[in-house]
């Protein structure tokens, strides 16, 4: 039998440290008991004998102790690298970010004991074993651990782990574990935070004093909130920022606007003096609520302010005005900040510069994971059409939408949750912590400027009364509320820390206070002492009659730039079949000109005058129906180019996007972006009309509501394919008469448009408009079918000497006027549908006269009582439109018909319906026909005979 052999042709090879070990213990019970071990290993020692090093006793040879050793060690290491990474990624779930849970009972699974460390095994473990990047005074594991937990697991807790980007992930962690975070106030700066907390709290406190019984949406619970945006601007304003953009919903609204944007506390005190609302319901008290600054209620409007910074430049902050559909306002605010961004001033591209401006959207814990239209804003953050180098979000969380409880609003953890799959860093932090507060502003503010990224805090406290100041929040949370009536407000806190410090003693923390009080009393008394007059409605401006607007182009003009269009540069290889399709665009001017030649002319023309444009939309580049083709691909290097970049007579830029598959987020962010952008041409193209459904929200309480509740003038476009072709309910109509029913005050201009030279003037009269007082916005029933219908292609002659016209009559009936008795009205692609009938049928009837109602808003009444005067013989006005009864202009324009004419207004076309459009081709196409031929054929009357009388 051998003993202790060694080699690579043993069976020992196999052992080794603790198991090596292992098998000496095995080998001295062999020696004791062969019985007593496996067979298996007993064989091993009959043939092989001891195993090496063995010196004949129970104990480890010394060389094999030193492996354990070693080994039991790196165990340890490993466990308090894992037990240091599980803090960095389940702090939080520990943490003390809510004043009213007890979390500090939770917090032993990260405790040492249950990685199997203790105290002693840590202080054996150097700080760099544990962590790599350790400050010099941590000196043990036990130091890491300890300093670890400070951070993580504190009033602050952070989110970094789904943030995929190695660097920024590395950054954020450095950032907080090494405490860059920390910015050290002095006690002037420590004071200036109480001040601002006083001037919240007594604000608040006073309205609810005084104003009793009415809504203001109080901050109280998130006072913190308002410093936290103060310091954020003033450090913009130390950075040269030039524009901050702030979207808010209600609450809280009010402190911004006095202690952020500088609004009178007399005014505010106005509106509610003035207020007949107290005891209206529904919870927003929108309804007969006073008129505020505009046309909106208090707690809804926006504001501006000029600030001045330490080196005197210029900061512009702007609030947006807001509906009380909370996040919609968040896309707004992203329109208008790129469009701060942008120089349109150039030919091209416009000039992107995310150091101009930034946004800061101020969210409802309930609203954040419950509305859609925040996840498709967070969407376009990093889209080339949409970004805007990052935007900072706050989480305003007081823990109840209204009167219901997280459990029941959302199925995440955390109100912030969505943002995790955008990777968007957190920070959750406890909104009694003004210190912890302040500095999460200074992480996401270091984070947005160096990789000009989104940034969220989810600042967590609680509101201190009801949704409004008339409920009683107890009905629901009686629990809660009783907590909330116990616990001392933040600046209480804060003040009595300051004492504890010795920054601050009772005599100043009543000074403070009583400045405050003061400030106010005199504001209220100033207020009362004004005229005591209610303040009228915003007076909506009428539009002036417009000096006559010139949108012809010469055609020596438009032929130069339609040449220049179809030249692209050497090398550049169009897909053929496309290539084709835009060479048969060189003979077009001497022939004839569709629709899309038409609004790339008049895009050319808008530029060379000197306009900037935007277009955006789903397939917006090419088209939704392959007909508009703004972006050329080479189709071997897939490079893309666009000829109205490179114009030589362009004088502005021009930007085309095709969007994301949205339309609330996206149009809400191109009316922002024509807001801010005034003298810029916006068009948002729908894939489908009716896909403008989803974003409804934004076109009735912005769009078209925007000039008579906030003065807020827009001229952005609308382009929505509309026309029934047998597609279906959902894509046929646009909703033309949800537009119709919206329309007052002259807020926008509506047009169903049958030719491609109207097309091109409305253009040109809607870019001829920015920035005057008669801009508004423009909404379009653009076509689908009469894209390439030659029936809606015009000569050039029209683009050069012809102009807008809202009324047009059918061409080859310029005579029947005269001698009409059924006066045809319609509006888009019916009408090309009654011309093709009228010929196909060789229709040569005088008695019928059709004229199309280009422009259905404003109602073209001037131009109607011109023709109708020509209607010498008229006995009867047919209506014909595509729509069921029920929709479509039919509504709209029966009132006003009839209060033009003596004579019979009647209706042609669908019955009432629930759904648009059938949704069989077949079925589609025999109602169509049944429609024209009942409008365009009079029945003759029918005669007979009787005792020798002819009777009708």
């Amino acid at each position: 039998m051998a003993h202790n052999q060694t080699g690579s042709n043993t069976p020992w090879q196999k052992f080794n440290g603790p198991n090596l070990g292992y098998v000496h213990q095995l080998y001295a019970q062999y020696l004791q008991d062969p019985q007593t071990i496996a067979q298996d290993m007993r064989e091993l020692f009959d043939e092989w004998g001891a195993p090496p090093l063995y010196e004949g006793t129970e104990a480890y040879p010394e060389t094999v102790q030193q492996d354990v050793n070693i080994t039991e060690m790196l165990r340890k290491v490993v466990a308090a690298a894992k037990l240091a990474d599980d803090i960095r990624i389940n702090g939080h779930l520990y943490a003390k970010i809510n004043s009213f849970t007890n979390e500090e009972a939770n917090v032993q699974p990260l405790a040492p004991a249950a990685y199997g460390l203790s105290e002693e095994d840590l202080q054996a473990i150097p700080a760099q074993a544990v962590w790599p990047e350790a400050p010099a005074r941590l000196q043990t594991g036990w130091d890491v651990i300890a300093h670890l937990r400070e951070v993580y697991i504190s009033s602050m807790a952070y989110q970094f782990m789904h943030v995929n980007n190695l660097e920024e992930r590395n950054w954020l962690n450095r950032m907080v574990e090494t405490e860059a975070i920390k910015r050290t106030l002095d006690n002037e700066e420590q004071i200036s935070v109480l001040r601002k907390l006083t001037e919240v709290e007594e604000f608040e406190q006073f309205l609810h004093r005084t104003f009793v019984g009415q809504k203001r949406f109080s901050i109280e619970g998130l006072e913190m909130l308002v410093p936290m945006v103060d310091e954020m601007i003033r450090q913009s304003a130390r950075d040269g920022i030039k524009h901050v953009l702030i979207g808010m919903a209600h609450r809280g609204r009010l402190s911004v606007l006095a202690h952020i944007l500088g609004k009178p506390y007399e005014k505010i005190f106005s509106e509610f003096h003035h207020s007949p609302n107290k005891d209206l319901i529904p919870s927003e008290g929108s309804t007969g609520m006073n008129y505020g600054w505009t046309g909106d209620v208090k707690y809804h409007l926006g504001a501006d302010r000029e600030m001045t910074g330490e080196d005197s430049a210029r900061l512009r902050l702007t609030l947006a005005h807001n509906p009380s559909h909370l996040e919609f306002v968040n896309p707004v605010v992203e329109g208008y900040t790129r469009a701060a961004q942008e120089d349109r001033q150039v030919a091209g591209p416009p000039k992107l510069d995310f150091t101009k401006a930034y946004a800061i959207s101020i969210h409802g814990d309930a609203a954040f994971p419950g509305e859609g239209v925040v996840a498709e804003t967070l969407n376009l953050s990093r889209l080339r059409g949409y970004r805007t180098g990052g935007t900072i979000h706050i989480i305003a969380n007081n823990q109840i939408g209204f009167t219901t409880g997280s459990e029941d609003s959302r199925s995440t953890r955390y109100a912030s949750d969505l943002a995790k799959g955008y990777e968007i860093p957190i920070v959750h932090v406890n909104a009694d912590d003004p210190t912890a507060c302040l500095q999460a502003i200074h992480l996401a503010y270091e984070y947005r400027k160096i990789f000009k990224k989104d940034f969220l805090i989810d600042l967590i406290g609680y509101r201190r009364y009801g949704h409004n100041e008339m409920d009683d929040p107890t009905t629901t949370q009686p629990l809660l509320y009783a907590k909330v009536a116990e616990h001392p407000r933040v600046a209480a806190l804060y003040a009595n820390m300051l004492r504890q410090s010795g920054i601050l003693d009772e005599k100043a923390e009543k000074e403070i206070k009583q400045l405050v009080q003061d400030r106010l009393k005199k504001a209220y008394e100033k207020m009362k002492n004004l005229e005591k007059e209610t303040e009228a409605p915003f007076p909506v401006k009428e539009n002036k009659d417009e000096a006559y607007v010139e949108t012809r182009v010469p055609a020596a003009k438009l032929t130069e730039i339609n040449k220049e269009l179809l030249h692209w540069p050497e090398g550049f290889s169009v897909y053929p079949k496309l290539e084709k399709i835009l060479k048969r665009r060189e003979e077009a001017l001497e022939s004839s000109i569709d629709w899309a030649l038409a609004e790339t002319l008049a895009f050319a023309t808008i530029l060379t005058d000197g306009t900037p444009i935007r277009v955006t939309g789903q397939d917006t580049e090419r088209g939704t129906f392959a007909q508009r083709n703004l972006v050329l691909h080479d189709y071997k290097t897939g490079k893309g180019y666009i000829p109205l970049q490179h114009l030589s007579g362009a004088r502005a830029s021009f930007a085309v996007y095709n969007s994301p598959l949205s339309e609330a987020g996206v149009l809400g962010f191109e009316y922002g972006y024509d807001v801010l952008a005034k003298k810029t041409l916006v068009l948002w193209e729908a894939q489908f009309g009716d896909f403008a459904n989803a974003a409804q929200v934004i076109i009735d309480t912005f769009i078209a509501s925007g000039r008579a509740k906030w003065g807020q003038s827009s001229n952005l476009v609308l382009l929505l394919p509309h026309g029934y072709e047998g597609q279906g309910p959902e894509h046929s109509s646009a909703r033309l008469e949800r537009f119709l029913q919206l329309s007052a005050e002259q807020n926008w201009t509506i047009a169903n448009l049958t030719s491609a030279a109207q097309y091109f003037h409305l253009l040109r009269c809607q870019a001829a408009r920015l920035g005057t007082e008669n801009a508004r916005p423009l909404v379009l029933m653009t076509p689908k079918s009469l894209l390439r219908n030659p029936r809606a292609a015009s000569r050039l002659k029209e683009f050069s000497e012809g102009a807008f016209r809202p009324l047009l009559e059918q061409p080859g009936l310029e005579e029947h006027p005269k001698t009409a008795e059924r006066l045809i009205l319609c509006s888009g692609k019916v009408a090309i549908d009654l011309e093709t009938e009228w010929e196909s049928l060789q229709l040569t009837d005088q008695r019928v006269h059709i004229a199309r109602v280009e422009q259905l808003y404003p109602f073209p009444e001037r131009e109607l009582r011109k023709l109708l005067e020509q209607c010498k013989q008229l006995r009867e006005v047919i209506w014909v439109q595509e729509e069921p009864k029920n929709m479509g202009a039919w509504s709209y324009m029966e009132p006003r018909l009839k209060a033009l004419v003596q004579v019979p207004v009647r209706y042609i076309g669908r019955p009432y319906r629930s759904s648009p459009a059938e949704g069989l081709p077949d079925v589609h196409k025999i109602e169509q026909q049944r429609i024209v031929k009942q409008a365009l054929l009079i029945a003759e009357p029918k005669t007979v005979k009787a005792g020798g009388h002819t009777h009708e």
